[in-house]
């Protein structure tokens, strides 16, 4: 009886001892890398969706702070005005402006391209950022089930209006802000809206799939005219994204510490922004600041793509 009472109290002082010693291991590994890049951006313009809070905010804060002109293209532009005003007293970078772009409506995002165009005559860097997670079923103005609609729909729009122009800025970069959900995505396309049936989370799984077959594709159609794009995954990072689930936002907390924080979670937005060696890699997903391999319904999709071209 005593040996085991002996046993329970080394393992209840010998556990958090362990804990305690492998904290700053585990903490690293979660934090993943930073980008090592002393790239300078003056004369560069960027856009960045979303840039109000989270990692599209450290990654405009970075990106002022090489240089660029940077725009915070956001709904909520209280909150966008509050952020650009806290990066500019900080980088000393006075060229962080904020524009209104609500990408659940097509006008919105048509009207923010159109004085975009009219006001800027370079972008070199479009950085799809803005993103919504498990939100309760609804459509966007134009009756696009929100996911969809706003993760991927809007930011394909965006990039279609903005194209020419970073056509005529290369070498460009467009970098969309997917996630390693998009292997659980597929495409149901006698569903695409989820009227029939929707699950909030295989939703949001489905829109990552979609920014990933965007960024092949584009890639592929942009051979040639020196602008890049690329995917990533900017891992598990504790921001605002699970607002919409109670749970999530719990557990996120309580897990904090096994979560990245939003700096940690833009390196890879960084890094494919403005690292050097990725001057002419396009059409890849990177993880970590690593490439790593799509799921594989991208290949299926690729394939089939070819074989469309070869028949036509």
């Amino acid at each position: 009886m005593l040996s085991c009472w002996g046993a329970a109290v080394g393992a209840a002082v010998s556990v958090p001892v362990l804990l305690l010693v492998a904290a700053p291991y585990i903490r690293r590994y979660v934090a993943g890398g930073q980008c090592k890049s002393t790239a300078k951006l003056e004369g560069k313009v960027v856009i960045i969706t979303g840039a109000n809070t989270g990692i599209g905010k450290e990654t405009a804060r970075d990106l002022a702070r090489r240089g660029a002109r940077v725009v915070v293209a956001c709904r909520d532009i209280a909150k966008a005005e509050a952020a650009a005003s806290e990066i500019r007293a900080e980088t000393g970078n006075q060229q962080v402006i904020v524009k209104k772009l609500d990408l659940a409506d097509t006008k919105s995002i048509r009207e923010f391209a159109e004085r975009f165009l009219a006001e800027e005559k370079e972008l070199h860097i479009l950085i799809n950022n803005a993103g919504v997670m498990l939100c309760p079923y609804s459509k966007t103005a134009d009756g696009f089930e929100m996911h969809l609609g706003v993760n991927h729909l809007g930011h394909f729009l965006l990039t279609f209006l903005l194209l020419e122009r970073l056509k005529q800025s290369a070498p460009a970069r467009i970098v969309n802000v997917s996630s390693l959900a998009h292997h659980g995505g597929r495409i149901r396309f006698h569903d695409l809206h989820g009227e029939k049936s929707y699950n909030r989370g295989l939703a949001y799984c489905h829109s990552k799939l979609a920014n990933v077959l965007f960024t092949r594709e584009l890639a592929r159609r942009l051979q040639g005219t020196k602008v890049t794009a690329n995917a990533l995954h900017p891992g598990s990072v504790h921001s605002e994204l699970v607002r919409h689930s109670f749970v999530m936002t719990w557990l996120w907390k309580v897990f904090s510490f096994f979560l990245k924080t939003p700096w940690e979670g833009a390196q890879t937005s960084i890094y494919c922004a403005v690292a050097e060696e990725l001057d002419s890699v396009t059409g890849q997903y990177f993880r970590t600041l690593h490439s790593h391999a799509f799921s594989p319904l991208t290949k299926t999709t690729d394939q089939s793509s070819s074989k469309s071209s070869s028949s036509s």
